[in-house]
């Protein structure tokens, strides 16, 4: 009889009003025991179950719930869509940790930790906490090999339209902590990420194939890119970015292999760097194909970083082992607006264009870069770029080409 019970608590499906609550799939919350097997004499698992229950939800407004003052151990999951709700909620208000050991992941074919696919008007919010838990992957301290060959990203979308993220703090992704892909109208806010300065590939949020996206008043501290624009980015908006450590905001890479990468429409403005190693970077892989065009920087504040304004068109951060090729992603109509602040080299502004397909379109106004080295005035360079400045410190009126 205890044992009936004992099953049927363990099968109970709680909602009322389209709202569910992982704690009434048998999930434990309390960080030690897998709430992704909890039932295993009826193979349920607490988190894939209400989602399932969720999704299938026809109420005009489905919510999930992640209790607050709760710690949830998770493993690879992947939410998976279309819904039948024409609004889906998940509130996080609790914390959500991954495994702590990269030999004990059971799975990672997705290349992500938490994953949603095919979700559309999705809304994934609650001031709670999504930890990695990524230390082992980044100093390979593990004694077994692990199942997952590449680090996983924490938090995926793979074709979620109309995506809100917002109000929630990811921490030690093993790999990227946020990613988009073939996303459209979404917005991702009110985020505060957080890695270790010299944890490897901890990108904030890479965007990539996804289009009128807005990204805005964050905080993005990590040990790689605090935003990753990769290839199919267009019309991203991005606003009152706090960032550092980090590598600044990107563009690319994009090339690699001799792919074809596209990327424009990029509008970054109002963001702060804080001894990042980059600011506003564009970087491209020698023998790349395609363009980036028609991206924006206005209203940047530097404070302490190394390379503040930086098109690297030799990409390759393997060092000099890359080949000479001839073919370049075509880089134009590139405008820096309203630069204040200090950097840590004296090479402030670096255009280091192919020498076969030359940067266009440049065009710099009120850029005021200073060193941080008493008595040493910063510099520009440039290799194969065309535009014009004015109101510029450094000087590139005798470095771009006209």
């Amino acid at each position: 009889m205890l044992l009936l019970i004992s099953l049927l608590l363990c099968l109970l499906h709680y909602s009322h009003g389209g709202a569910y609550n992982v704690m009434y799939y048998g999930a434990k919350g309390d960080g030690k025991t897998d709430d992704t097997k909890v039932c295993d004499h009826n193979e349920h698992i607490a988190f894939e179950e209400a989602w399932q229950e969720l999704c299938n939800d026809v109420g005009p407004k489905s919510r999930l719930t992640i209790p607050l003052g709760k710690t949830f151990l998770v493993g690879p999951i992947n939410y998976q869509g279309p819904c039948k709700s024409p609004s889906i909620h998940v509130r996080i208000l609790g914390t959500i940790i991954a495994p702590d050991n990269p030999s004990s992941w059971s799975s990672c074919e997705t290349g992500a930790w938490l994953m949603f696919s095919d979700v559309n008007n999705l809304i994934v919010d609650g001031g709670g906490t999504i930890d990695g838990r990524g230390s082992a992957w980044w100093t390979k301290s593990i004694t077994e090999e692990p199942k997952c060959i590449i680090p996983p990203t924490a938090l995926h979308f793979e074709n979620c339209n109309g995506l809100r993220l917002r109000q929630l703090n990811h921490r030690d992704s093993p790999r990227n902590h946020i990613g988009l892909s073939r996303c459209s109208n979404s917005t991702l806010s009110n985020l505060d990420i957080a890695a270790p300065a010299n944890s490897p590939n901890t990108d904030g949020i890479d965007v990539s194939l996804s289009t009128y996206i807005h990204i805005h008043d964050s905080v993005i501290k990590t040990g790689d890119d605090c935003i990753a624009l990769i290839n199919g980015s267009s019309q991203i908006n991005i606003t009152s970015i706090n960032c550092g450590p980090g590598h600044g905001i990107s563009i690319g890479s994009l090339g690699i292999n001799g792919e074809y990468d596209i990327v424009e429409g990029i509008y970054v403005r109002n963001c702060n760097f804080t001894g990042t190693q980059n600011g506003a970077r564009i970087k491209t892989w020698q023998g790349g194909n395609g363009y980036a065009r028609d991206i924006t920087f206005e209203q940047i504040t530097l404070h302490n970083v190394n390379n503040p304004i930086l098109i690297d068109q030799y990409y390759c951060p393997s060092g000099n082992n890359c080949p000479t090729k001839e073919s370049a992603v075509k880089i134009s109509d590139i405008s820096y607006k309203f630069f204040q602040g200090t950097s840590s080299s004296r090479t402030a502004i670096n255009f280091d264009c192919s020498n076969k397909v030359a940067c266009s379109g440049i065009s710099l106004d009120q850029i005021n870069i200073t060193s941080t080295v008493t008595g040493e005035a910063t510099i520009a360079r440039c290799n194969n770029a065309y535009g014009a400045s004015s109101s510029t410190e450094p000087n590139t009126s005798t470095c771009l080409l006209h």
